[in-house]
């Protein structure tokens, strides 16, 4: 690691103790033969084994410092998001105030050492938008919402409802039909979001009795969307919600092999439900 400000000896004494040069003034040598002395970049780099001096020279002009990752995964909350930030070993600095929910990108960002947390969750704000904003102006027609935001909303409850890629456009339209004939969403995971907020996750069943249990979240009992996102939607359940497929399905079920069983009638799903309760009972034996 080379920080920034140090000098030129500083630069060939540092290398010198990392091994990666053989004799200092070589090195300095060869700075001054290539006119490099206000070249050398700081940063974290990955010497090659055996390189040779031009080669070393040509890696610290360039800059080519070490890329860490920090990958943040589709349907966490922000308050979820703000601790793998915290816990990241590589940056640096205090931790911003946890962000609105929905307004970062579940991504991979790429950084090098020294970059800051706040660095980090500003990339993701940013990106966030980024992605918002070129998928709105390529919106279907006649969506049942009508800003970027309730977008975000919707995204945001399909993210949660299943973890099968493929299946995303068809839960998306399973929920964009039922809002144009103002059903209600009937969605858990939006149940669980108004008990436990930004903890993301209820560690077990929901019971009965919170189903019946008003919050503006649950959309068991509360028309239309919720009030804000319940988690950070990856870009894929945006592009669902804003361009779904053309069904005419209105509810889905779990099938059993981590995905769902879609269904047209109330009569159809009902007899999806009583397939997906007899699996539970088998399993529970």
């Amino acid at each position: 690691m080379l920080e920034p400000g140090l000098g030129v000896r500083a630069i060939a004494a540092r290398l010198d103790k990392a091994g990666v040069i053989s004799d200092p003034m070589i090195f300095l040598a060869g700075v001054r033969l290539n006119r490099a002395e206000s070249g050398l970049k700081a940063g974290e780099y990955e010497i090659p084994a055996y390189a040779s001096m031009v080669t070393i020279l040509g890696i610290l002009r360039e800059g080519r410092s070490i890329l860490h990752r920090l990958t943040i995964p589709e349907g966490l909350t922000s308050e979820q998001i703000m601790l793998l930030v915290e816990a990241n070993p590589v940056l640096v600095g205090d931790m911003p105030a946890v962000p609105p929910e929905g307004s970062l990108l579940p991504e991979t960002y790429s950084f090098t050492r020294g970059a800051t947390r706040k660095e980090i969750v500003s990339q993701m704000k940013a990106a966030a938008d980024t992605m918002l904003a070129e998928l709105w102006d390529k919106r279907a027609e006649e969506l049942p919402f009508d800003t970027p935001e309730e977008a975000i909303i919707l995204a945001s409850i399909v993210e949660k409802e299943t973890g099968v890629a493929s299946e995303r456009p068809r839960v998306a339209a399973v929920f964009v039909n039922r809002l144009n004939k103002s059903m209600r969403l009937q969605s858990d995971p939006t149940i669980i979001y108004g008990l436990v907020g930004g903890k993301g996750a209820l560690g077990r069943p929901i019971r009965r009795s919170e189903l019946d249990r008003l919050t503006p979240y649950n959309t068991y009992l509360v028309d239309g969307l919720p009030p804000g996102p319940i988690c950070n939607p990856g870009r894929a359940s945006v592009e669902a919600v804003l361009n779904p497929p053309a069904t005419d399905e209105l509810y889905f079920v779990a099938d059993g092999s981590g995905g769902h069983a879609f269904s047209r009638t109330l009569k159809e799903h009902q007899q999806r439900v009583r397939e997906w309760r007899q699996i539970e009972r088998q399993k529970a034996r």
